[in-house]
Order: C-alpha cells, then sequence, then structure tokens
C-alpha cells in the first residue's frame, strides 16, 4: 500500500507504510526545522493512535521540543491550541475520514494552520535524508500533558456566535461523531447552545460504527435517528471533527457540500466580504456571493486546506472552506472545523426561524456527481493531459488537475493529495447532465488502460 505524503500531510497503513521508526523520523525532521520549542500533539481515537503519538513524542525530545500532549483532540482543536500555547507548531495524529488501517500525521505551524507546500517538502527532505539536529541529554525537554483542549475550542466557538439566539430556540440535536475524536466537544458546545443532544456512536473507541466518510449511504442510522427523535438536525462528524455533513428534520441527508453553502449564506448576509473555496466546491457559493453583492468575491484554490487558507490570509478573506463539509472561519483558527459550522447554522436557523427544510430550498438548485477510481500516480497525468486536449476551447483551470467550466455546469478531474485514486467531479443544473459529463471523463480514463 502506497505511503502518501503531500501538503495534506502523510497517510499509511498501520503495520506497512506507516511505522512508529517513520513517525519518529517524520517528527524529528519537524523539530529539526521548527524546533526548539513547544509543540502540541493530538490524535483522533484510532487504536493505532497511541502508538503513533509516542513515537511523534519521542523524534520530538529528540530534537530538544517540549511535547504537549493532548491526548484525544479534534483537528481544529489542535490548531487552536498552537496559539493558545504560544507553540512552535503542531502534530495531529489521524488518518481523518480513510478506514481504521490508517493512520496519519499532519503538520501545523506556528499559527495554528497546514503548512505552505514548500515547508512540507522541507520537512520530507530532512527526513528523507535523516538531516535531524538532534541534541544532547541536558538539552532534552520533559513532555507536557494538557486537557484543555475541548474547553479552549469551544469556548473560541461560542465566542462568535449569537449564544442567546440559539439558547431561546432549545433545539434537538442528534450528533454522529462516528466513534472519533469530536464527540465531547460537540456535545459540550450544542449544550452550551441549550440544545437537546442525542449522542449517536459518540464513545471514543476508534472502532467506527459505521464507514467514516460522512457520506449518505454511510449515515442511515443518523438519518433515522432524527426521525426517531422528531430532531430539528442532525449533524455528523468524521473521525477528527474537520468537517460536517448535515442531516434535516424530515431525516434527509442534505450533503457536505451544503454545510459551507449554509455558512455562506448566512456569513455573506452578516459579514460581506470576500470568500476562498477550492475548485471542486459547489457553484451555490458564487451565486450566493453574487446575490451578496458588494465586497463578497470568490477566489478559487487548488484542493487542500493549505491552499485556501492561503488565499483566505491573502485576500482578507471572512471565511472559506471546501465542499466537504470543511467550514474555516478566521476568528477561530484556519482549519476546517465541525463545531464552527454547527454553531453557524444553528445561528441561521434560529436567526431566520426556519426549518432547515426551508433554507435548503431557498438555496440555487444543482446535482454534484463525486466519483473516484484507482488510478496509479504515474497514469494521472496523462490522463490529465486527455483531458486538456479533449476540451481546448472551454475554460479551462489546471492549477490542480483540470477543471472544466461551461456556462452553466463544470467538471474536475484531479489525482488525490491522500489516497492512489483519481477524483472526477461534476456539478449541473440535472443530475444526468452531471453523470453524463462523469462518464465523459471515466471514458477518457478507460482509454489509458
Amino acid at each position: 500500500m502506497t505511503l502518501m505524503m503531500s501538503v495534506s500531510g502523510v497517510r499509511g497503513v498501520i503495520g506497512q507504510t506507516l511505522t512508529p521508526a517513520l513517525a519518529a523520523e517524520l517528527a524529528c525532521a519537524f523539530g529539526t526545522l521548527h524546533g526548539p520549542g513547544r509543540v502540541v500533539v493530538g490524535r483522533d481515537t484510532r487504536p493505532s493512535g497511541p502508538m503513533i503519538e509516542s513515537a511523534v513524542v519521542a523524534g520530538l525530545l529528540a530534537t530538544g521540543c517540549e511535547p504537549i500532549q493532548l491526548g484525544v483532540a479534534s483537528t481544529p482543536a489542535v490548531g487552536v491550541m498552537v496559539r493558545h500555547c504560544g507553540a512552535v507548531g503542531g502534530v495531529v495524529i489521524t488518518a481523518s475520514h480513510n478506514p481504521l488501517i490508517y493512520n496519519g500525521i499532519k503538520f501545523l505551524t506556528d499559527q495554528g494552520l497546514a503548512p505552505d507546500p514548500e515547508t512540507a517538502r522541507r520537512i520530507y527532505a530532512i527526513a528523507q535524508d535523516r538531516a535531524f539536529r538532534l541534541v544532547e541529554v541536558d538539552a532534552l525537554r520533559e513532555v507536557v500533558v494538557d486537557d484543555s483542549a475541548a474547553d479552549v475550542h469551544v469556548a473560541a466557538t461560542l465566542a462568535i456566535l449569537a449564544t442567546e439566539s440559539i439558547a431561546h430556540r432549545r433545539y434537538r440535536v442528534v450528533l454522529d461523531s462516528v466513534n472519533g475524536a469530536g464527540g465531547a466537544e460537540g456535545r459540550q458546545l450544542l449544550e452550551k447552545l441549550g440544545c437537546q443532544v442525542v449522542g449517536l456512536n459518540d464513545a471514543p473507541t476508534g472502532r467506527f460504527a459505521h464507514p467514516p466518510e460522512p457520506r449518505a449511504e454511510h449515515l442511515t442510522g443518523l438519518c433515522e435517528a432524527v426521525r426517531a427523535h422528531s430532531a430539528d438536525v442532525g449533524f455528523a462528524q468524521d473521525p477528527d471533527a474537520d468537517r460536517l455533513a448535515i442531516v434535516d428534520e424530515t431525516g434527509r441527508y442534505i450533503g457536505e457540500e451544503y454545510t459551507l453553502a449554509l455558512a455562506a449564506r448566512h456569513l455573506l448576509a452578516t459579514r460581506p466580504g470576500a470568500v476562498a473555496v477550492n475548485l471542486s466546491t459547489s457553484r451555490m457559493i458564487d451565486d450566493l456571493a453574487a446575490a451578496a453583492g458588494g465586497p463578497c468575491r470568490v477566489f478559487r484554490t487548488p484542493v487542500g486546506e493549505a491552499n485556501v487558507v492561503a488565499a483566505i490570509r491573502q485576500h482578507g478573506c471572512v471565511f472559506g472552506g471546501e465542499g466537504n463539509g470543511g467550514v474555516i472561519d478566521p476568528r477561530v483558527g484556519f482549519i476546517r472545523d465541525s463545531l464552527v459550522a454547527m454553531g453557524v447554522v444553528l445561528e441561521l436557523m434560529a436567526g431566520e426561524g426556519k426549518r432547515l427544510t426551508e433554507l435548503v430550498a431557498d438555496l440555487p438548485a444543482y446535482t454534484m456527481v463525486k466519483s473516484k477510481f484507482t488510478c496509479p500516480p504515474e497514469r494521472i497525468a496523462r490522463f490529465l493531459e486527455q483531458v486538456r486536449d479533449a476540451h481546448r476551447g472551454q475554460r479551462l483551470d489546471d492549477s490542480d488537475g483540470v477543471r472544466v467550466d461551461f456556462e452553466d455546469s463544470w467538471v474536475h478531474v484531479r489525482g488525490s493529495n491522500t489516497e492512489p485514486i483519481v477524483r472526477i467531479i461534476a456539478e449541473a443544473a440535472t443530475p444526468a447532465r452531471a453523470e453524463a459529463f462523469v462518464q465523459e471523463m471515466k471514458a477518457i480514463l478507460d482509454t489509458l488502460d
């Protein structure tokens, strides 16, 4: 199984490509580049987490860093804690939505955000060359244990919300945390917002009750629970709680794309300004920004949180995110954040006094089809060139794979940063047209066999 190393971090299969020795060397490389100093370390709930955490802590200690162990914590909470602790950086041990056999390592800068591509390459180069700056025994630091991550993250989120307006509604919420890192933080936030919380798969065991990617076919239990408890909304986190999918009050999965769109509807109305999203995100965002007018411009970036964050900072965007259910609000942090997403959606519901079905019905209507196919990296470049050749007369963006824009639709093809696959995403006014784009791209891919 291939080890994936990219701007999005490192992911591999435990016992095969991701080993404690590799984790320690990567931590040594990070400490060599950014240390010595405090480094915050958090992990999701995967059973392999403590093993990889121990290796990372050892590597940081070897380079004179002072590891601050948070234990189980969401990825956005680790980002918040980097700044809260005045750390030189952070390490998150998670494979996000990947299956249980995987684990991974994400690095964070001293601003609590993913490193830029050049910094990521430098970390990997130091690890590959084993060019470590190791310290002698007198310079070794002690490990600090800090269990305040949930409290700090929740407080930062509450600070940006109209808490009284939400609490007045006494919403009933079903929260599916897929036995990951976000359950305790999510429940704490919702309860402080006056919600009646029904926890689903909230034990932090790391033994995922269903496939961890928050897709419709994986969340049938959440849909049933929303109906059974007559809830106002159902929220689904991924294992490291940086993504959020939503189920409306009828028990209908409305999809991850609507997470960012609902947040955009509210934030563009209350805090108008520029927005940054990636190339694979729905054009609902463009329509909402156009309707808001004024300074509400949309900046498109390559896929990857680091790329979106770079655009947010460069253009002074009021928020940003990705269509995989990731909402980024700089007031809390520069990481996709399911707690922020939950809070903003509840604030929208409370402020407009509408149910989710009504709010979704008010949004621009498109159909998005997302497909992925196994594809070794060496074939992806050939595939992309074929796509370019087939659509030379259309508007193309090849900053990340190839996106082809038409008057009322688009298709985006790209290699994944985290898996040996190619992704094909299309959006159009009708399901048939979106599916036709996917099949056209798949036909091109099949010619390369």
